[in-house]
């Protein structure tokens, strides 16, 4: 299944064996004549109440005569204790405790039963209470009133010893939202008592509101109020020491009747199931450490045949409207949809008929977002239940009173990768996969195995080049929330704002402000290092070269990197590569090390530069690393070794599989301008002289897919014979070879032709800087040994250069070629010129 639950609570499991204890002790109290009384078995009334910021479970039980028993969970000991009870029958709309579980408040409803009158208070439907109950002392009615109210103690963000005042919202049917500060006094040791209990202060938070959400975990009240039909959703921030702060209010274009009444996320009650309270329609608000501000809309709907949502992404400056044919629907489908937050993503699920994945960080590519629809296995994986939602992906399912962790499940991800038919889907599932990795050296080794298999099988982008991009961003994305808008992360390519704060709200305010003001350009790309690269390259043919000082610190940074990607390599390796100097694309690695350092000192302001130069070096280093593990999984899969590289047996059809994905990776490579780990060109270009007919494999080095590393063609010509083939290969590729390379090479090769090329060059490098003189002083210093007049006075002019400066002009020698050898070719080769 696509998602992992992983219950981390369970009344079933966590409460009810603890709870049958008790009701033993009480009953054995009750028969003794001494306890509060005897509570009887009503399994079927124990339910979850509320869950705090701690992840404190509140939870309750009835008995058979209604007295009504709360418990507390603690997420912390895991284990239980008794809060208080009511030894009425009573009916629980609401319940929290403090952080110091020394009160607890509640909100109380009359059970409706024939013939008795409203024990409560003259007029008053529902009771607001506020309990002392460390240890149990004194009850205090808050609000007696004909109106439902909801209870939320503040859990401030101090780490301290006990806040002298807590702070509890009321939350009141006939929207209002209202906040009480109780001041508590410690008094004999540990009793806790409210001080000046007969006059709390309060202030009025918020009126006229359609709709409310609390976030537990961050402090915040969403809430919407209309302002000439107008929907406007507001967001407070509560903190320490009794202040707080309306963050911001944006328009929202969705339609909130006037008369509707919705509360999120303030625990759970049967009231809320009932028509007047709650109504079809679903919103949520959805936010994550990374700065992201969703709101999830699903308006009524009168028919099943379809079912419209929308998501509004306020942190991207945009939203997204979506429509889905449901068809018929089955009886068991409970009405509305549950959104889910997931962190980087917001899932969209509808029991029986669709689960869809929202890419939030990247909404702008539709592609990174995943639709499951048609298969039970996959869209039958939650409760059919209603759902909470709270923070840190967790879900509370009230009727069966658990508490879910909800994770993506990258074990299916990764089977789904295999079977899913459309690029979109795999484009999906990769990052979705890449995104939440637990264990991400495992979770690529089984994506390149995939992609080794299946190589060719997306036809919208290049999956080679997409998985190298995404792996690397996401893995060094953790490390600020800002690379999403300075590092690419895929191969494809408003309101008020808030004030000055910190964590979450200075997160939101950057990436509005990215939004409102940001360029395509600020996203890094190798542009800049092509074209120092190449001019690096051009000066190196024409004998110039940069400052020493300049390239040395390119090499260097090659060097860290390469240092950093062996010093991560447990395992050894089986690509012959890293074993060679290969400069080019050292001085390629150097360089994109150079530019990403100096992009991202640019943009992340107030970022240590120690950091970002780990970042950098972790960055680059991935890169390699990832190209790396794509060709040692093509070399285990075919069970290659370095030492099966000869030229003197035919190729296998491992080989050619090998040399199709090393082909694979160039091509992505080069697109994006990546850097390859030294080695690579010399390792392709041996598989090609394998594995090509000799006018390919021409072909291939012609149009610079094959590359005629020194290290690569040094082999060639020591290892394979001087037969008629071999001799017509080791030509073609010579007189392709750079000049200085070329001769270098010619050296190695036994062989006449290689030794008229080595005399061309000589006699050219002689008469390069020869200054004519007179015939008179040729003539004087040697005899003719040949009656031709041209041949003769050139084998002077080559003897009077030798002479002139011996260190400078003299020949090379060689184990192949004399000098008597070249004079004599120079000569052959003068009177075939001159058609003798």
């Amino acid at each position: 299944m696509a998602l992992r639950l992983i219950a981390d609570f369970d009344l079933e499991k966590d409460v009810l064996p603890w709870l049958r204890v008790q009701l033993a002790a009480s009953a054995a109290a009750g028969a003794r004549g001494g306890g509060p009384g005897v509570l009887e078995n009503n399994y079927e009334c124990l339910r979850v109440l509320n869950v705090e910021r701690n992840r404190n479970i509140i939870y309750t039980y009835k008995d058979n005569k209604g007295n009504v028993f709360f418990g507390l969970y603690d997420y912390q000991t895991k284990q239980n204790e008794h809060l208080y009870t009511f030894e009425k029958d009573l009916q629980v709309v609401s319940c929290s405790v403090n952080k110091e579980k020394t009160l607890l408040a509640t909100s109380l409803v009359q059970a409706a039963k024939e013939g008795r009158s409203n024990e409560l208070q003259p007029g008053s439907k529902c009771l607001t209470l506020l309990v002392e109950i460390h240890p149990i002392n004194n009850v205090k009615v808050l609000k007696a009133v004909d109106s439902y109210i909801w209870v939320q103690f503040l859990y401030p963000h101090v780490e301290s010893c006990p806040q002298p005042k807590n702070h509890l919202l009321l939350l009141s049917e006939e929207k209002y939202i209202e906040q009480f500060h109780i001041q508590v006094v410690q008094e004999d040791g540990n009793r806790v008592v409210i001080k000046n209990s007969g006059h709390l202060p309060r202030e009025r938070i918020a009126e006229d509101f359609v709709w409310a959400q609390w976030d537990m975990s961050e402090q915040r009240l969403y809430y919407i109020d209309l302002k000439k039909s107008r929907s406007v959703l507001k967001c407070i921030q509560f903190y320490a020491e009794e202040h707080f702060n309306l963050m911001f209010e944006a328009p929202l274009d969705i339609s909130l009747s006037d008369s509707g009444f919705k509360l999120v996320n303030f625990g759970y009650s049967d009231l809320q199931d009932k028509e007047e309270l709650s109504e079809h329609l679903t919103l949520c608000v959805f936010t994550n450490h990374t700065g992201s501000l969703c709101v999830c809309y699903c308006p009524n709907f009168d028919s099943w045949e379809q079912i419209t949502y929308s998501v509004f992404y306020f942190h991207k400056g945009h939203s997204k409207t979506f429509t889905t044919t449901l068809g018929s629907v089955d009886s068991h489908v409970t009405k509305g949809i549950t959104f889910l937050n997931l962190d980087y993503y917001v899932a969209v699920y509808l029991p029986g008929h669709f689960f869809h994945l929202l890419n939030i960080q990247h909404p702008d590519l539709i592609c990174h977002s995943l639709f499951l629809t048609e298969n039970s296995e996959v869209i039958d994986m939650l409760p059919h239940s209603p759902l909470q939602s709270l923070s840190g992906s967790l879900v509370l399912d009230s009727r069966s009173g658990k508490l879910y962790r909800v994770l993506l499940n990258q074990s299916y991800l990764v089977e789904f990768l295999r079977s899913a038919r459309l690029d979109c889907e795999r484009m999906a599932l990769l990052h979705c996969a890449l995104s939440h990795g637990r264990d991400p050296r495992r979770l690529e080794a089984k994506i390149i195995q995939w992609i080794s298999e299946n190589i060719s099988a997306c036809h919208s982008f290049d999956l080679i080049q997409e998985f190298i991009i995404a792996s690397s961003y996401w893995s060094i994305y953790p490390e600020t929330s800002n690379m999403d808008k300075l590092l690419p992360y895929s191969s494809l390519l408003t309101w008020d704002t808030v004030h000055s704060f910190k964590g979450y709200w200075e997160k939101l305010n950057s990436n509005l402000e990215y939004v409102k003001y940001s360029k395509p350009h600020l996203h890094y790309n190798n542009s800049v290092v092509r074209r120092e690269w190449h001019n690096l390259i051009s000066e190196e043919k024409t004998g110039k070269r940069r400052s020493t000082v300049y390239v040395r610190n390119i090499l260097d940074n090659a060097i860290k990197v390469i240092s950093n990607v062996e010093a991560k390599n447990l395992e050894p390796r089986l690509t012959p590569l890293f074993q060679e100097e290969d400069t080019h694309q050292q001085l390629l690695i150097g360089l994109m090390v150079s530019e990403l350092r100096e992009h991202l000192l640019r943009h992340l302001q107030g970022v240590e530069k120690r950091k970002i130069e780990q970042m950098v070096l972790d960055y680059v280093s991935k890169l390699l690393d990832l190209i790396c593990q794509i060709l040692e999984a093509s070399w285990r899969k075919h069970n290659l070794h370095p030492w099966a590289l000869h030229f003197n047996r035919q190729a296998s059809a491992a080989e050619f599989a090998v040399f199709h994905i090393m082909t694979r990776i160039l091509e992505a490579t080069n697109t994006l301008f990546l850097p390859l780990p030294p080695g690579f060109h010399t390792l392709h270009m041996i598989l090609g002289v394998r594995c090509l007919p000799l006018h390919n494999l021409l072909h291939y080095i012609d149009h610079g897919v094959l590359l005629l590393t020194e290290a690569a063609v040094t082999r060639l010509m020591k290892d394979l014979d001087n037969t008629e083939k071999n001799e017509k290969l080791k030509f073609s590729i010579i007189m392709r070879l750079p000049p200085l390379t070329g001769q270098k090479i010619c050296r190695l090769w036994d062989h006449p032709v290689s030794s008229n090329i080595i005399s061309r060059n000589h006699v050219k490098r002689l008469l390069q800087n020869y200054n004519k003189q007179p015939w008179s002083s040729v003539m004087d210093k040697s005899s003719f040994s040949v009656e031709f007049l041209p041949l003769n006075y050139f084998i002077h002019i080559l003897t009077d250069i030798e002479s002139s400066n011996p260190a400078l002009y003299a020949f090379e020698g060689h184990d192949n070629v004399d000098a008597k050898f070249v004079e004599e070719a120079a000569l052959k080769h003068t009177a075939m010129l001159l058609g003798l």
